[in-house]
């Protein structure tokens, strides 16, 4: 369940209903703010939640609200984002991009040879150990696609905290739905290596469909509300049915919820697909001038040209029917020229305008819906800019038109931070409940010694579906195998896939998630043979980041698990659970019996009747999704223990910690992963090098230009007046001196000094110029202080002139006003005003405080009218106080009434 925006939207802890664990200060060590990254193929947005800034987008360096998910790496330097786009057109091997297709693949995958075609300049070698993918950089540097993104991840981070002013470890990361468990992996690793707390990976889709309905909260009722979501990016297209209703719970009451419906994807169809075709064409147009022997598709550089002018002119011809490309030098030293229109676009791109629809159909299909069902289709995406793309679209749905009130650009990251603000534990929000849904179904296998009539012992195989296609998450299932009595191994693969085409499932890869291998089993029930077999119970876990965790493995109802370090309690997330903990019984799942034959499903059903005599039995919680169950995920934090064989150890150590009397069932789990490649953290030593090596970078260039500056700037003001009433012509000839032999310094050596070189230079000439500079900034400070001290002089010389100390004190203050040079610091004269002041306030008060003399008791009190008359005459005239001085001396002055 997520929560929404209280007033305002997202409020710092303080007291009252709110919950908190943290104490909010102003202090950075304890920040609160939190950031979410909406991670697409050629595009992030960042976004921050913070006291005092409910939700916005952070903008980059150069002011802009997205920026380009690419790195430079140069051999000195490290550029991200727009610099490094910059650099991909002069020399683009050294720029990597697009890195999400090839997370978690294979190096036989398909979209990694695609990859290959696409950026032809990098060098993209196998990695033996894990079966991935690296670029090899040169003979000594290598850096796999998960390092690469954690270098952007970690940009990401320092962009968000800049714009911040705090700093922030904690992060929502979309992305895409149709993400399988290695890709969701790969995606937590580079967060890990770039030092960010992953609080939940959220669905891009489900990001877009929680802030359309958190700014809508208000229309949403007991009535459900379907509606589609279509959004086409650069890399690929996803549409997405959800449904909008109020539901009640324990915990909140009557609340807004969003529920999964149906998702439908095109991995390939997107913006960046039709940027190559018509770079390959403006590609042949060149050819076809012939301005060059040379076939310019054979230049990386001017190719790299090409794809940058390519971009552009589909967003123009996005606007406009024609249009004309242009490059200076494209290719030596030639100029490129042409025209190219909006219908020659369009026929480059015929077959994936042909593509739209395919989205859509499978939405439908998995959420058993029809159009007619569907209340509006809402454009998301910056693709869906193209005009032909909404003319097919609007067509396949049979609707009058596409809605477009959402932030095509934004929403997914602003509903990503929405949720950030939910989880973290220093902000209040509404509550609006999510269900969001797995993609591909997953199912246990394992195979079951039986025994026929005749005596004959056969090998069954056996399936229990874990997880649906389209099944809520976070979730957590709990699978009983009854009649294992010693070791055994169960199988962890993803369903039936059938609803993915033939090269969608070659891109999917192996369909196998772990292998699970028991040990100790036998011995256990050998060492307790008196007590009752409950079975034995495999818990899993599909968290809120969509991933699966197998949590642990335990004999019956034991406290004791064989399979330790998860946590046995749900994480407190703001996802509504599906259900707590429930059994389902093998018939029950009527999917799977429906693809095994006849005469086994009638074996399995009298068994499943029998309890400990039936086959393993689902019991469902709430979890649920794909790829390596052993791989710990700690809760919603992002917080991974490897279940493989390097964290086997860690395992070991949990289980020493165990007291003998909870000994007696724990062993250990041994996991064997097909997708080592998911599983295996990766050194990141040397990432924290090229980070520590990017701060010595900018330190440096910092100190060079704070150096460059203050020459520059000092040589002008010694020809200012200011500093020339300051300074004697022998001063100032000997800090010109220094000044000049320093520029010549800067121009031989100093721009490949040192840091540590650059910052003596500096503190040499900061020191030399120090005595000129305090001189000016005093006599600037002269005016006030010295008009402060003749406002108080005046009024005391006014009302108090009495009392030769005093007078002789205020003669001293009187004189400091005529003083020239820097004989007399403005703190000096501030000081002797303080002093004046406090006797000033001291005879006020003294004066306010004084009693009038009592009246004559004796006299008459038939006074005449004369006397009054004269009484009332003198009331407004001076009042005569006569204090005591401290010889015992009588001291006069007047008061006047204002005064008192």
């Amino acid at each position: 369940m997520s929560r929404a925006p209280a007033q305002p939207l997202c409020s710092p802890i303080s007291r009252g209903p709110i919950r908190s664990v943290l104490t909010y200060t102003t202090d950075h060590s304890q920040s609160v703010a939190v950031m979410s990254v909406d991670l697409g193929s050629e595009w992030m947005k960042i976004a921050i939640v913070k006291p005092g800034v409910p939700m916005e987008i952070a903008l980059n360096k150069e002011s802009r609200r997205k920026t380009p998910v690419a790195v430079c790496l140069k051999e000195n330097e490290r550029l991200f984002g727009d610099s490094a786009l910059g650099v991909a057109v002069k020399n683009p091997k050294v720029v990597y991009r697009f890195l999400q297709s090839i997370l978690g693949k294979t190096a036989d995958n398909p979209q990694v040879a695609q990859y290959q075609k696409h950026f032809p300049e990098h060098q993209m070698q196998r990695d033996e150990k894990r079966g991935t993918v690296f670029f090899k950089f040169s003979e000594e540097l290598q850096y796999t696609p998960e390092e690469l993104l954690g270098m952007i991840l970690n940009y990401s981070r320092g962009l968000a905290q800049d714009f911040a002013e705090q700093l922030i470890k904690d992060a929502v990361i979309t992305v895409p739905a149709y993400f399988n468990q290695a890709e969701r992996r790969a995606v937590l690793q580079a967060a890990h290596i770039a030092g960010l707390k992953v609080l939940q990976l959220i669905n891009d889709n489900t990001a877009v469909a929680l802030n359309y309905g958190v700014f809508r909260r208000k229309d949403i009722n007991s009535t459900a509300q379907n509606i589609m979501f279509y959004d086409m990016g650069s890399g690929s297209t996803t549409a997405t049915i959800v449904t909008y209703q109020t539901v009640k719970t324990k915990e909140s009451g009557t609340q807004p919820q969003l529920q999964i419906r149906g998702v439908g994807f095109d991995r390939t169809l997107g913006g960046f697909e039709m940027e190559l075709r018509l770079r390959d064409h403006l590609a042949k147009l060149f050819n076809e001038q012939k301005k060059s022997k040379k076939d310019v598709r054979e230049n990386l550089r001017a190719m790299a040209k090409l794809l940058k002018e390519a971009q552009r002119l589909k967003t123009v011809l996005s606007a406009n029917a024609e249009h004309m490309a242009q490059i200076e030098g494209l290719m030596d030293d030639i100029d490129f020229k042409a025209k190219v229109t909006r219908s020659e676009f369009e026929a480059l791109c015929e077959d994936l305008f042909d593509r739209v629809p395919g989205p859509v159909k499978e939405a439908l299909a998995a959420a058993e819906m029809t159009m007619d069902e569907i209340d509006q289709v809402i454009l998301v995406g910056g693709s869906t800019r193209v005009p032909r793309v909404q003319d097919v679209l609007l067509k396949a749905v049979g609707k009058e038109e596409l809605s477009k009130n959402i932030n095509a650009d934004e929403a997914a990251a602003m509903g990503a931070v929405y949720q950030a603000a939910a989880l973290s534990k220093a902000f209040k929000v509404k509550p609006f409940l999510v269900r969001d849904a797995a993609v591909f179904p997953i199912q246990v296998e394992f195979s079951r010694e039986t025994e026929e009539e005749d005596g004959v012992k056969t090998m069954k195989h056996n399936k229990r579906i874990l997880f649906q296609r389209m099944a809520p998450y976070p979730q957590r299932k709990v699978i009983t195998f009854n009649r294992y009595m010693d070791d055994f191994v169960f199988y962890i693969n993803y369903g039936d896939l059938g609803f993915l085409s033939e090269q969608d499932l070659k891109v999917f890869g192996s369909q196998n998630l772990t292998t699970v291998k028991l040990s100790g089993v036998g011995s256990s029930f050998t060492k307790h043979s008196d007590a009752e077999s409950k079975g034995i119970k495999a818990h899993f876990n599909m968290d809120e980041s969509g991933v699966l965790i197998l949590d642990r493995v335990k004999l019956g109802n034991t406290i004791s698990s064989l399979f330790g370090g998860g946590s046995s309690e749900p994480t407190a997330n703001v996802t509504e659970p599906v259900t707590d903990e429930e059994e389902v019984s093998p018939e029950a799942e009527k999917d799977q019996e429906r693809s095994e034959k006849q005469e086994e499903s009638a074996q399995e059903k009298p068994e499943t009747e029998e309890g400990k005599e039936g086959e393993p039995q689902a019991e469902e919680q709430k979890d649920n999704k794909e790829d390596q169950a052993e791989t710990q995920h700690r809760g919603h934090r992002g917080v991974q223990k490897e279940v493989s064989v390097s964290c086997f150890s860690e395992l070991i150590n949990v289980e020493n910690e165990l007291t003998e009397s909870e000994k007696w069932d724990r062993h250990s789990v041994v996991t064997e992963d097909s997708l080592k490649n998911s599983h295996v953290f990766l050194p990141h030593i040397r990432l924290q090098d090229l980070t520590d090596r990017d701060l010595e970078k900018q330190e440096r260039e910092k100190t060079l230009n704070s150096l460059e500056a203050f020459i520059f700037e000092t040589q002008d003001k010694l020809y200012q007046d200011e500093y020339l009433a300051v300074v004697t012509e022998e001063e100032k000839e000997q800090i010109t001196g220094k000044l000049s032999e320093a520029s010549n310094w800067m121009d031989e050596e100093g721009y490949a000094a040192g840091t540590k070189e650059l910052k003596e230079k500096l503190s040499e000439l900061k020191k030399l110029c120090k005595a000129m500079f305090f001189r000016v900034e005093e006599r600037k400070k002269w005016p006030d202080s010295l008009a402060a001290l003749d406002s108080i002089a005046e009024f005391f010389l006014f009302y108090f002139f009495y009392k030769r100390s005093i007078f002789e004190t205020f003669f001293i203050f009187f004189c400091l006003g005529n003083l020239e040079g820097n004989a007399v610091l403005s703190k000096d004269i501030d000081a002797k005003r303080s002093l004046l002041d406090r006797e000033v306030n001291y005879l006020l008060n003294k004066a306010k405080f004084a009693k009038p003399k009592p009246k004559d008791k004796a006299k008459d009190k038939n006074t005449t009218s004369t006397e009054n008359s004269k009484a009332n005459s003198t009331e407004d005239a001076e009042k005569i106080i006569t204090p005591k001085s401290d010889d015992g001396e009588t001291d006069y002055f007047i008061l006047a009434n204002p005064l008192i």
